[in-house]
Protein backbone atom coordinates (compact mmCIF):
# COMPACT_ATOMS: atom_id res chain seq x y z
CA UNK A 1 0.00 0.00 0.00
CA UNK A 2 2.51 2.39 1.21
CA UNK A 3 4.42 1.59 -2.51
CA UNK A 4 1.65 2.28 -4.23
CA UNK A 5 1.23 5.45 -2.86
CA UNK A 6 4.74 6.66 -3.35
CA UNK A 7 4.78 5.18 -6.72
CA UNK A 8 1.56 7.29 -7.54
CA UNK A 9 3.32 10.68 -5.88
CA UNK A 10 6.52 10.49 -8.03
CA UNK A 11 4.66 10.11 -11.32
CA UNK A 12 1.63 13.05 -10.43
CA UNK A 13 2.91 14.69 -13.45
CA UNK A 14 2.71 11.79 -15.60
CA UNK A 15 -1.17 11.43 -14.67
CA UNK A 16 -4.37 13.59 -15.40
CA UNK A 17 -4.99 16.32 -12.92
CA UNK A 18 -8.17 15.36 -12.77
CA UNK A 19 -9.87 12.46 -14.77
CA UNK A 20 -14.14 12.00 -14.68
CA UNK A 21 -15.27 8.91 -13.04
CA UNK A 22 -16.78 6.52 -15.38
CA UNK A 23 -20.19 5.58 -14.94
CA UNK A 24 -18.75 2.11 -13.98
CA UNK A 25 -16.36 3.22 -11.13
CA UNK A 26 -18.82 5.04 -9.80
CA UNK A 27 -21.85 2.48 -9.76
CA UNK A 28 -19.07 0.47 -7.53
CA UNK A 29 -19.65 2.88 -5.00
CA UNK A 30 -23.08 1.67 -4.53
CA UNK A 31 -22.57 -1.63 -3.01
CA UNK A 32 -24.56 -3.47 -0.28
CA UNK A 33 -23.18 -3.62 3.07
CA UNK A 34 -20.42 -5.94 3.73
CA UNK A 35 -21.87 -8.81 6.13
CA UNK A 36 -18.31 -11.01 5.25
CA UNK A 37 -14.64 -10.00 5.39
CA UNK A 38 -12.95 -9.23 2.32
CA UNK A 39 -8.98 -9.90 2.17
CA UNK A 40 -7.31 -6.99 2.61
CA UNK A 41 -4.78 -7.01 -0.66
CA UNK A 42 -8.70 -7.38 -2.27
CA UNK A 43 -10.03 -4.29 -0.82
CA UNK A 44 -6.58 -2.51 -1.77
CA UNK A 45 -6.83 -3.28 -5.51
CA UNK A 46 -10.41 -2.08 -5.15
CA UNK A 47 -8.79 1.09 -3.77
CA UNK A 48 -6.20 1.74 -7.09
CA UNK A 49 -8.84 0.66 -9.64
CA UNK A 50 -12.05 3.05 -8.70
CA UNK A 51 -10.50 5.87 -5.96
CA UNK A 52 -7.15 6.65 -6.58
CA UNK A 53 -7.02 7.62 -10.41
CA UNK A 54 -10.23 9.81 -9.87
CA UNK A 55 -8.97 11.86 -6.99
CA UNK A 56 -9.65 15.45 -6.57
CA UNK A 57 -6.05 16.28 -8.07
CA UNK A 58 -4.89 19.06 -5.81
CA UNK A 59 -1.72 16.90 -4.96
CA UNK A 60 -1.27 17.48 -9.01
CA UNK A 61 1.33 20.29 -10.16
CA UNK A 62 -1.30 21.60 -13.00
CA UNK A 63 -3.23 21.95 -10.30
CA UNK A 64 -4.48 25.74 -9.62
CA UNK A 65 -7.92 26.47 -9.40
CA UNK A 66 -8.60 26.69 -5.31
CA UNK A 67 -6.20 27.26 -2.88
CA UNK A 68 -5.55 23.72 -1.63
CA UNK A 69 -1.76 22.35 -0.23
CA UNK A 70 -0.32 19.51 -2.36
CA UNK A 71 0.47 17.67 0.63
CA UNK A 72 4.01 16.08 0.93
CA UNK A 73 5.39 12.12 1.52
CA UNK A 74 6.44 12.95 5.18
CA UNK A 75 2.97 14.41 5.81
CA UNK A 76 1.29 11.01 4.57
CA UNK A 77 3.64 8.71 6.49
CA UNK A 78 2.99 11.04 9.85
CA UNK A 79 -1.00 11.10 8.99
CA UNK A 80 -0.25 6.67 9.55
CA UNK A 81 1.71 6.91 12.70
CA UNK A 82 -1.15 8.83 13.39
CA UNK A 83 -3.79 6.68 12.56
CA UNK A 84 -1.73 3.85 14.31
CA UNK A 85 -1.09 5.81 17.69
CA UNK A 86 -5.61 6.59 17.24
CA UNK A 87 -4.80 9.33 19.97
CA UNK A 88 -7.90 11.01 21.18
CA UNK A 89 -7.12 14.92 21.51
CA UNK A 90 -9.74 15.74 23.95
CA UNK A 91 -7.97 15.81 27.01
CA UNK A 92 -5.46 14.05 29.47
CA UNK A 93 -2.24 13.44 30.54
CA UNK A 94 -0.20 12.07 27.50
CA UNK A 95 2.65 12.82 24.95
CA UNK A 96 0.06 13.29 21.75
CA UNK A 97 -1.49 16.44 24.10
CA UNK A 98 2.35 18.13 23.97
CA UNK A 99 3.26 17.81 20.29
CA UNK A 100 0.34 20.09 19.97
CA UNK A 101 1.18 22.57 22.57
CA UNK A 102 4.27 22.73 20.71
CA UNK A 103 2.79 23.77 17.59
CA UNK A 104 1.13 26.65 19.56
CA UNK A 105 4.43 27.36 20.71
CA UNK A 106 5.86 27.57 17.43
CA UNK A 107 2.82 29.39 16.39
CA UNK A 108 2.97 31.86 19.06
CA UNK A 109 6.72 32.88 17.87
CA UNK A 110 5.46 32.74 14.10
CA UNK A 111 3.46 35.37 14.58
CA UNK A 112 4.81 37.16 17.47
CA UNK A 113 2.22 36.97 19.81
CA UNK A 114 2.64 37.19 23.64
CA UNK A 115 3.35 34.13 25.66
CA UNK A 116 -0.37 34.09 27.16
CA UNK A 117 -1.40 33.37 23.82
CA UNK A 118 -2.85 29.91 23.39
CA UNK A 119 -4.38 28.21 20.62
CA UNK A 120 -5.70 24.74 18.67
CA UNK A 121 -6.39 22.55 15.86
CA UNK A 122 -9.46 22.73 14.09
CA UNK A 123 -10.66 21.05 10.90
CA UNK A 124 -9.74 24.25 8.94
CA UNK A 125 -10.22 27.90 9.11
CA UNK A 126 -14.07 28.06 8.50
CA UNK A 127 -14.13 26.25 11.86
CA UNK A 128 -11.11 28.37 13.52
CA UNK A 129 -13.50 31.66 12.29
CA UNK A 130 -16.66 30.27 13.72
CA UNK A 131 -14.90 29.50 17.23
CA UNK A 132 -13.07 33.04 16.86
CA UNK A 133 -16.62 34.43 16.66
CA UNK A 134 -18.03 32.57 19.61
CA UNK A 135 -14.35 33.95 21.72
CA UNK A 136 -15.25 38.06 20.46
CA UNK A 137 -18.98 37.39 21.51
CA UNK A 138 -18.21 35.95 25.06
CA UNK A 139 -15.57 38.81 25.38
CA UNK A 140 -18.44 41.33 24.64
CA UNK A 141 -21.06 39.99 26.03
CA UNK A 142 -19.72 38.06 29.31
CA UNK A 143 -19.82 34.28 30.06
CA UNK A 144 -24.04 35.39 30.90
CA UNK A 145 -24.07 35.14 26.95
CA UNK A 146 -23.30 31.13 27.06
CA UNK A 147 -26.83 30.81 29.52
CA UNK A 148 -28.78 33.65 28.46
CA UNK A 149 -28.40 33.77 24.51
CA UNK A 150 -27.47 36.84 22.79
CA UNK A 151 -31.01 38.13 23.33
CA UNK A 152 -30.06 40.53 26.48
CA UNK A 153 -26.86 41.83 25.10
CA UNK A 154 -28.47 44.37 22.51
CA UNK A 155 -27.73 43.98 18.70
CA UNK A 156 -24.49 42.64 17.60
CA UNK A 157 -22.53 44.20 14.85
CA UNK A 158 -18.99 42.92 13.02
CA UNK A 159 -17.64 43.88 10.19
CA UNK A 160 -15.57 42.53 7.12
CA UNK A 161 -14.76 43.54 3.72
CA UNK A 162 -16.90 42.69 1.05
CA UNK A 163 -14.64 40.54 -0.52
CA UNK A 164 -14.63 38.50 3.03
CA UNK A 165 -15.22 34.52 2.64
CA UNK A 166 -18.40 32.93 2.57
CA UNK A 167 -17.27 31.05 6.00
CA UNK A 168 -17.45 34.38 7.94
CA UNK A 169 -21.43 35.27 7.29
CA UNK A 170 -22.05 31.85 7.70
CA UNK A 171 -20.31 32.18 11.57
CA UNK A 172 -22.83 34.60 12.24
CA UNK A 173 -25.56 32.82 11.26
CA UNK A 174 -24.50 29.74 13.27
CA UNK A 175 -23.99 32.11 16.17
CA UNK A 176 -27.45 33.01 16.25
CA UNK A 177 -26.00 36.56 15.08
CA UNK A 178 -27.87 36.65 11.12
CA UNK A 179 -25.39 37.16 8.60
CA UNK A 180 -27.25 41.20 8.53
CA UNK A 181 -25.36 42.03 11.50
CA UNK A 182 -22.20 41.25 9.63
CA UNK A 183 -21.31 45.08 7.89
CA UNK A 184 -20.13 43.98 4.24
CA UNK A 185 -17.24 46.82 3.61
CA UNK A 186 -16.44 48.41 0.80
CA UNK A 187 -12.55 47.07 -1.12
CA UNK A 188 -10.09 49.64 -2.96
CA UNK A 189 -8.31 49.42 -6.12
CA UNK A 190 -6.05 46.21 -4.55
CA UNK A 191 -8.78 44.46 -3.29
CA UNK A 192 -8.27 45.81 0.78
CA UNK A 193 -10.98 46.72 3.26
CA UNK A 194 -11.36 50.50 2.89
CA UNK A 195 -10.78 51.40 6.74
CA UNK A 196 -12.24 55.21 6.34
CA UNK A 197 -15.37 53.51 5.00
CA UNK A 198 -14.97 50.82 7.72
CA UNK A 199 -14.85 54.08 10.18
CA UNK A 200 -17.64 55.58 9.33
CA UNK A 201 -19.95 52.69 9.24
CA UNK A 202 -19.16 51.79 13.05
CA UNK A 203 -19.43 55.76 13.55
CA UNK A 204 -23.22 55.25 12.13
CA UNK A 205 -24.19 51.70 14.26
CA UNK A 206 -22.86 53.25 17.43
CA UNK A 207 -25.10 56.55 16.90
CA UNK A 208 -27.91 53.85 16.10
CA UNK A 209 -27.53 52.11 19.59
CA UNK A 210 -26.17 48.84 17.99
CA UNK A 211 -23.14 47.04 19.61
CA UNK A 212 -20.23 46.34 17.46
CA UNK A 213 -17.89 44.25 18.96
CA UNK A 214 -15.76 42.72 15.74
CA UNK A 215 -13.40 43.17 13.14
CA UNK A 216 -12.50 40.39 10.62
CA UNK A 217 -9.59 41.26 8.69
CA UNK A 218 -8.50 39.19 6.06
CA UNK A 219 -4.58 37.83 4.85
CA UNK A 220 -5.07 36.79 1.42
CA UNK A 221 -8.70 36.96 0.02
CA UNK A 222 -10.34 34.14 -1.71
CA UNK A 223 -10.85 35.77 -4.82
CA UNK A 224 -7.77 37.49 -5.63
CA UNK A 225 -5.12 37.08 -2.65
CA UNK A 226 -5.52 40.84 -1.21
CA UNK A 227 -4.32 41.19 2.28
CA UNK A 228 -6.20 43.73 4.47
CA UNK A 229 -4.34 46.77 5.87
CA UNK A 230 -3.97 44.77 9.22
CA UNK A 231 -2.36 47.54 11.34
CA UNK A 232 -4.99 50.03 10.34
CA UNK A 233 -7.70 47.65 11.55
CA UNK A 234 -5.67 47.17 14.73
CA UNK A 235 -5.84 50.69 15.48
CA UNK A 236 -9.57 50.85 14.96
CA UNK A 237 -10.36 47.94 16.49
CA UNK A 238 -8.64 49.02 19.26
CA UNK A 239 -9.72 53.08 18.93
CA UNK A 240 -13.20 51.25 19.45
CA UNK A 241 -12.13 48.57 21.85
CA UNK A 242 -13.73 45.67 19.19
CA UNK A 243 -12.22 42.04 19.03
CA UNK A 244 -9.63 42.57 16.19
CA UNK A 245 -9.73 38.98 14.49
CA UNK A 246 -8.14 37.62 11.02
CA UNK A 247 -8.87 35.23 8.34
CA UNK A 248 -5.29 33.96 7.20
CA UNK A 249 -6.96 31.07 6.12
CA UNK A 250 -5.24 31.66 2.52
CA UNK A 251 -1.93 33.57 3.34
CA UNK A 252 -0.92 34.03 7.09
CA UNK A 253 1.39 31.34 6.96
CA UNK A 254 3.62 33.65 4.00
CA UNK A 255 4.64 35.69 7.06
CA UNK A 256 7.51 32.49 6.66
CA UNK A 257 8.74 34.36 3.79
CA UNK A 258 11.13 37.00 4.01
CA UNK A 259 9.83 38.74 0.80
CA UNK A 260 6.16 38.50 1.81
CA UNK A 261 6.36 38.91 5.41
CA UNK A 262 5.71 42.40 5.11
CA UNK A 263 2.42 42.52 3.50
CA UNK A 264 1.54 40.87 7.07
CA UNK A 265 2.54 44.18 8.91
CA UNK A 266 0.24 44.53 11.82
CA UNK A 267 -1.03 40.26 12.16
CA UNK A 268 0.83 40.12 15.01
CA UNK A 269 -2.06 43.05 16.52
CA UNK A 270 -4.86 40.96 16.14
CA UNK A 271 -6.89 39.03 19.48
CA UNK A 272 -7.18 35.97 16.81
CA UNK A 273 -6.16 34.36 13.97
CA UNK A 274 -7.36 31.58 11.97
CA UNK A 275 -5.36 29.73 9.13
CA UNK A 276 -4.52 26.30 7.61
CA UNK A 277 -1.60 24.22 7.64
CA UNK A 278 -2.84 22.37 5.02
CA UNK A 279 -2.53 25.03 2.46
CA UNK A 280 0.55 26.66 1.86
CA UNK A 281 2.43 24.77 4.85
CA UNK A 282 1.62 21.47 2.54
CA UNK A 283 0.33 19.53 5.96
CA UNK A 284 -2.33 16.84 4.67
CA UNK A 285 -5.70 17.70 5.01
CA UNK A 286 -7.13 18.44 7.46
CA UNK A 287 -5.03 21.16 9.78
CA UNK A 288 -6.60 24.29 10.25
CA UNK A 289 -5.65 26.13 13.52
CA UNK A 290 -6.80 29.36 15.66
CA UNK A 291 -4.29 31.55 17.84
CA UNK A 292 -5.67 33.93 20.80
CA UNK A 293 -3.90 36.38 22.19
CA UNK A 294 -5.32 35.57 25.68
CA UNK A 295 -5.72 31.79 26.56
CA UNK A 296 -7.60 32.46 28.97
CA UNK A 297 -10.39 33.53 26.35
CA UNK A 298 -10.96 29.96 25.06
CA UNK A 299 -12.25 28.08 28.55
CA UNK A 300 -14.58 31.02 29.37
CA UNK A 301 -16.31 30.59 25.52
CA UNK A 302 -16.14 26.64 26.30
CA UNK A 303 -15.38 24.79 29.29
CA UNK A 304 -17.94 22.74 30.47
CA UNK A 305 -17.32 20.50 33.25
CA UNK A 306 -18.92 17.13 33.19
CA UNK A 307 -18.58 13.92 35.85
CA UNK A 308 -17.12 11.75 33.07
CA UNK A 309 -14.30 14.08 32.34
CA UNK A 310 -13.08 15.03 36.19
CA UNK A 311 -9.60 15.83 36.27
CA UNK A 312 -6.83 13.85 38.77
CA UNK A 313 -3.40 15.17 40.14
CA UNK A 314 -1.68 12.27 38.59
CA UNK A 315 -2.89 9.72 36.76
CA UNK A 316 -3.77 9.46 32.67
CA UNK A 317 -6.70 12.47 34.12
CA UNK A 318 -4.15 14.75 34.73
CA UNK A 319 -3.19 17.27 33.04
CA UNK A 320 -3.49 20.75 32.99
CA UNK A 321 -4.18 21.63 29.23
CA UNK A 322 -7.34 19.82 27.88
CA UNK A 323 -8.28 21.03 24.70
CA UNK A 324 -12.10 20.30 24.82
CA UNK A 325 -12.26 23.23 27.29
CA UNK A 326 -10.49 25.62 24.22
CA UNK A 327 -13.11 24.46 21.72
CA UNK A 328 -15.75 22.49 20.59
CA UNK A 329 -14.55 19.01 20.23
CA UNK A 330 -14.11 16.58 22.79
CA UNK A 331 -13.40 14.16 20.62
CA UNK A 332 -10.28 15.12 18.03
CA UNK A 333 -7.36 13.30 15.61
CA UNK A 334 -3.67 14.20 16.27
CA UNK A 335 -3.73 16.94 13.52
CA UNK A 336 -0.72 18.10 15.44
CA UNK A 337 1.46 15.27 14.46
CA UNK A 338 1.53 15.81 10.72
CA UNK A 339 2.15 19.16 11.41
CA UNK A 340 5.12 18.30 13.70
CA UNK A 341 6.90 16.12 11.30
CA UNK A 342 6.36 18.60 8.45
CA UNK A 343 8.14 21.73 10.70
CA UNK A 344 10.95 19.52 11.74
CA UNK A 345 11.52 17.90 8.49
CA UNK A 346 11.67 20.49 6.42
CA UNK A 347 12.19 23.74 8.39
CA UNK A 348 10.19 26.88 7.70
CA UNK A 349 12.59 28.66 6.08
CA UNK A 350 12.11 26.34 2.86
CA UNK A 351 8.28 26.01 3.38
CA UNK A 352 8.89 30.22 2.90
CA UNK A 353 10.99 29.57 0.26
CA UNK A 354 8.03 27.82 -1.40
CA UNK A 355 5.26 30.28 -0.66
CA UNK A 356 7.41 33.07 -2.15
CA UNK A 357 8.20 30.78 -5.24
CA UNK A 358 4.39 30.75 -5.63
CA UNK A 359 3.62 34.06 -5.68
CA UNK A 360 6.71 34.48 -8.28
CA UNK A 361 4.95 32.20 -10.31
CA UNK A 362 1.59 34.08 -9.94
CA UNK A 363 3.42 37.00 -10.80
CA UNK A 364 5.12 35.35 -14.22
CA UNK A 365 1.64 34.17 -15.19
CA UNK A 366 0.14 37.77 -15.19
CA UNK A 367 3.34 38.69 -17.33
CA UNK A 368 2.43 36.09 -20.08
CA UNK A 369 -1.11 37.13 -19.58
CA UNK A 370 -0.20 41.09 -20.10
CA UNK A 371 2.15 39.81 -22.63
CA UNK A 372 -0.92 37.89 -25.17
CA UNK A 373 -3.22 39.95 -27.28
CA UNK A 374 -6.26 37.67 -26.54
CA UNK A 375 -6.03 37.75 -22.65
CA UNK A 376 -7.00 39.99 -19.91
CA UNK A 377 -5.70 40.35 -16.79
CA UNK A 378 -8.88 41.28 -14.28
CA UNK A 379 -7.19 42.18 -11.00
CA UNK A 380 -3.56 42.94 -9.72
CA UNK A 381 -1.99 40.44 -8.57
CA UNK A 382 -1.22 40.87 -4.93
CA UNK A 383 -0.01 37.63 -3.72
CA UNK A 384 -0.62 34.12 -5.08
CA UNK A 385 -3.57 34.09 -7.56
CA UNK A 386 -4.00 35.68 -10.36
CA UNK A 387 -7.62 36.27 -12.10
CA UNK A 388 -7.86 36.50 -16.00
CA UNK A 389 -9.78 36.23 -18.98
CA UNK A 390 -10.04 34.94 -22.71
CA UNK A 391 -10.56 38.02 -24.88
CA UNK A 392 -9.79 37.93 -28.95
CA UNK A 393 -8.21 41.15 -29.84
CA UNK A 394 -8.58 42.58 -25.84
CA UNK A 395 -12.76 42.14 -26.62
CA UNK A 396 -14.51 39.73 -24.10
CA UNK A 397 -17.60 39.31 -26.01
CA UNK A 398 -18.21 35.71 -25.18
CA UNK A 399 -19.62 36.05 -21.52
CA UNK A 400 -19.67 32.47 -21.03
CA UNK A 401 -16.32 31.54 -22.50
CA UNK A 402 -14.28 31.73 -19.12
CA UNK A 403 -16.62 29.03 -18.33
CA UNK A 404 -16.47 26.79 -21.06
CA UNK A 405 -12.41 27.16 -21.36
CA UNK A 406 -11.88 25.79 -17.52
CA UNK A 407 -14.15 23.20 -18.29
CA UNK A 408 -12.01 22.22 -20.92
CA UNK A 409 -8.87 22.12 -19.69
CA UNK A 410 -10.27 20.19 -17.01
CA UNK A 411 -11.40 17.77 -19.38
CA UNK A 412 -7.77 18.30 -20.84
CA UNK A 413 -6.20 17.20 -17.78
CA UNK A 414 -2.85 18.93 -17.46
CA UNK A 415 -3.76 22.00 -15.59
CA UNK A 416 -6.57 22.64 -13.32
CA UNK A 417 -7.50 26.45 -12.95
CA UNK A 418 -10.96 27.50 -11.41
CA UNK A 419 -13.64 29.94 -11.88
CA UNK A 420 -14.96 33.21 -9.84
CA UNK A 421 -16.62 36.67 -10.72
CA UNK A 422 -15.48 40.20 -10.01
CA UNK A 423 -17.56 42.87 -10.84
CA UNK A 424 -20.42 41.05 -12.27
CA UNK A 425 -17.59 39.07 -14.89
CA UNK A 426 -17.05 35.21 -14.74
CA UNK A 427 -13.08 35.54 -14.78
CA UNK A 428 -10.67 32.49 -15.27
CA UNK A 429 -8.63 32.22 -11.55
CA UNK A 430 -5.29 30.44 -10.81
CA UNK A 431 -4.19 30.22 -7.05
CA UNK A 432 -0.91 29.12 -6.62
CA UNK A 433 -0.12 26.96 -3.75
CA UNK A 434 1.37 23.79 -4.52
CA UNK A 435 5.07 23.05 -4.03
CA UNK A 436 5.29 21.03 -6.86
CA UNK A 437 4.50 23.63 -9.60
CA UNK A 438 6.73 25.13 -11.70
CA UNK A 439 6.92 27.87 -14.68
CA UNK A 440 6.74 25.07 -17.14
CA UNK A 441 3.23 24.73 -15.24
CA UNK A 442 2.24 28.19 -16.23
CA UNK A 443 3.50 27.70 -19.59
CA UNK A 444 0.50 25.24 -19.81
CA UNK A 445 -1.94 27.22 -18.39
CA UNK A 446 -1.34 30.05 -20.89
CA UNK A 447 -1.01 27.96 -23.94
CA UNK A 448 -4.06 26.14 -22.75
CA UNK A 449 -6.31 28.75 -22.25
CA UNK A 450 -5.71 30.14 -25.72
CA UNK A 451 -5.69 27.17 -27.20
CA UNK A 452 -8.93 26.03 -25.78
CA UNK A 453 -10.46 29.51 -26.54
CA UNK A 454 -9.90 29.17 -30.15
CA UNK A 455 -11.30 25.77 -30.44
CA UNK A 456 -14.43 26.83 -28.80
CA UNK A 457 -14.96 29.97 -30.74
CA UNK A 458 -14.19 27.85 -33.87
CA UNK A 459 -16.98 25.56 -32.83
CA UNK A 460 -19.30 28.46 -32.51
Amino acid sequence: MLDDMFDHLEGLRDQPVWQCAPDDIRASMRAPLPIEPTDLQAVHADFKDTILPYGSGNTHPGFMGWAQGGGTAVGMLAEMLAGGLNANLGGRDHMPIAVERQIVAWVREIFGFPAAADGQFLTGASQANFVALLIARTRACGAGVRTQGVSGFGQLVAYASCDVHGCVPRAMEMAGLGRDALRLIRTDECGRMDNDALRRQIARDMAKGLRPFMIVGTAGTVNVGAVDDLAGLARIAAEFRLHFHVDGALGALGILSDDLAPLFDGIELCDSLAFDFHKWAQVPYDAGFLLVRDGAWQPETFASPAAYLARAETGLAAGDWWPCDRGPDLSRGFRALKTWFTLKTYGVRALGASMATNCQLARLTADRVSAERDLVLAAPVCLNIVCFSYAPGGVEADPGINGRIVQYLHAAGEVAPSLTTLDGVQVIRAAFVNHRTTADDVDRLVSGVLAAGAALLSRA
